[in-house]
């Protein structure tokens, strides 16, 4: 048998996740609200967590599904044949999105928004009729939008912002080169500054720590991409050194699980960062597995991006902001 080090493990594991068709992603906070509201003790009177808030993060859990037809390191846009992505609670599915051929679809339980949030939705049959679409929505339905339109308003809503106001170019992306020079960059600091073990396991499962002080990984990684900073899209701004001196430098154990040889999760204790003594248990996980095929909803409206738009901007918001809509500034 092959024997591997904990780094050239971890590399083989993620050369897998991209050599896939199709991929999931799980991402939840491991803690209980009671932790968050430790970590947000110092807030101003006022400013403090609402209690629904920290149940709905801690509860919460974020999944995305992807397919497509080439392998995930070598697709682009065009390749992805689609995307499922939901926030459920425990109760069930809060909001969900679909990428199907040439339609967006969404839907969103507003009863179990109001349930983890507090803040009530008027009933959709109380709404005027110019809700419109949105009036779907409140009632729980499917809504389906042409892709291409929602992306036209997005390049249009984004003019303005390119060169002399111009319109900025359509597609922001890295080019090759770019993305090979950030690997490089990433792979050289995580060797030289994250602390890298095989933590043993059970069968067919193994699993790898990587621990490093927050600020020192940070400022480093910083250091080696500035240099290609002029290669990056627009608005990815790096953090001046005024930031990463700001973050504290404790150390953060990121802990991966192999099932044969396969990163199947990543977890990230936070605990350490906290100013809280109290605070024992704060973790970020995500969890990867086989990407499910993204199917089309039955019964969904189709409706248009300005259909949309009336029907929130022209009167719904009004409606379900208690009448006071949004300020003319917005």
């Amino acid at each position: 048998m092959e024997n591997l080090s904990a780094g050239q493990k971890l590399d083989r594991a993620f050369d897998k996740l991209g050599q896939e068709h199709s991929l999931s992603f799980e991402l939840d906070l491991d803690a209980d609200a009671k932790t968050l509201k430790a970590l947000d003790a110092d807030a101003e009177p006022g400013e403090e967590i609402p209690d629904e808030v920290a149940e709905l993060l801690t509860a919460g859990r974020l999944s995305v599904s992807m397919q497509s037809k080439k392998p995930l390191a070598e697709s682009g846009d065009k390749d992805i044949t689609g995307v499922a992505m939901k926030f459920s609670s425990p109760d069930g599915d809060l909001f969900e999105y679909r990428l199907v051929g040439k339609y967006t679809y969404f839907r969103a339980d507003v009863d179990g928004f109001e349930k983890m949030t507090g803040m009530p939705m008027p009933p959709a049959d109380e709404l005027s009729k110019s809700a419109g679409a949105f009036k779907k929505l409140l009632q729980g339905e499917w809504v389906k939008v042409a892709t291409k339109d929602l992306e036209d308003t997005r390049d249009e809503m984004g003019a303005g912002q390119g060169p002399e106001g111009g319109k900025p170019s359509a597609e922001p992306t890295l080019d090759a080169k770019t993305q090979k020079d950030l690997m490089k960059a990433l792979r050289e600091v995580l060797a030289r500054e994250v602390d890298l073990q095989t933590a043993g396991g059970k069968g067919d499962t193994e699993h790898v720590t990587a621990t490093a002080p927050l600020r020192t990984l940070l400022t480093e990684l910083v250091d080696e991409i500035r240099p290609l900073a002029k290669d990056l899209p627009p608005g990815a701004e790096l953090p001046t050194d005024k930031d990463l001196k700001e973050a504290p430098n404790k150390k953060v154990t990121a802990r991966f699980t192999l099932n044969n040889g396969a990163l199947s999760e990543v977890s990230v204790d936070l605990a350490k960062l906290a100013q809280d003594a109290k605070v024992k248990k704060l973790a970020l996980v995500l969890r990867v597995g086989k990407g499910e095929k993204a199917t089309v909803p039955a019964g969904a409206t189709e409706v248009t991006v300005d259909e949309l738009m009336e029907s929130f901007f022209g009167g719904t918001s009004g409606e379900v902001l208690g009448g006071e809509g949004f300020p003319e500034e917005a």
